[in-house]
């Protein structure tokens, strides 16, 4: 799944049969997500997630067969895997669960507990973490092409939105407003020459 999230990201062609991704991920999303973690044990760097928090775990066996020596890190729960996840839900178009997912870390990371600026895992400002990135790509749909100078928009969901753009050569916001799309090169340069719009479904 990490190299058919990564070719998505990369704008390429699906690597894998579309219909089994998304399944995949649904299982991932049904097995793993745990709404609280109060009744789940995880005696390894439980300070990620712990308690009623809820998140969603590294490795689980919902069909019983649990290794005597599990993987080392299956009981954790990890925001940089998350993250991935919920973008490539979202971009699949499974937003609800996306968001679920989202609002989970976010909820752990709120300043209460822990630093909201700083994703601890493995480390504090973890790379991992920045997975989180792609949560803008697959809610826009926004991805600059140089080579063609294309800009592709095609958001996750129905409605006006304005999201952050970054490419080589400037930055903006792009999104959609009263149902068409727009670009505001706020620094440098974006030499496209053409948006090509694809509306939400749903």
């Amino acid at each position: 799944m990490f190299g058919a999230w990564l070719s998505w990201a990369s704008g390429l062609d699906e690597v894998l049969d579309p219909r089994k991704v998304e399944s995949h991920l649904g299982a991932v999303h049904r097995h793993n997500f745990k709404r609280t973690l109060a009744d789940h044990a995880n005696l390894f760097l439980s300070i990620y997630a712990c308690g009623d928090e809820p998140g969603l775990l590294v490795c689980t066996w919902p069909r019983e067969g649990r290794p005597v020596l599990a993987c080392l890190y299956a009981d954790q729960v990890w925001n940089g895997v998350e993250y991935q996840v919920a973008a490539h839900l979202a971009a699949m178009g499974k937003v609800e669960e996306s968001l679920e997912i989202v609002r989970a870390c976010r909820r752990r990371y709120d300043g209460r507990v822990r630093n909201p600026f700083d994703s601890v895992e493995a480390g504090h400002w973890y790379v991992r973490s920045l997975s989180s990135y792609a949560l803008l790509q697959a809610f826009s749909g926004a991805r600059y092409d140089a080579v063609e100078k294309v800009l592709y928009l095609k958001p996750a969901r129905k409605g006006d939105f304005r999201s952050f753009l970054a490419t080589a050569t400037g930055f903006a916001t792009v999104g959609v407003n009263s149902g068409r799309p727009f670009v505001e090169v706020v620094a440098g340069k974006i030499p496209y020459t053409k948006i090509e719009y694809v509306a939400a479904e749903a």
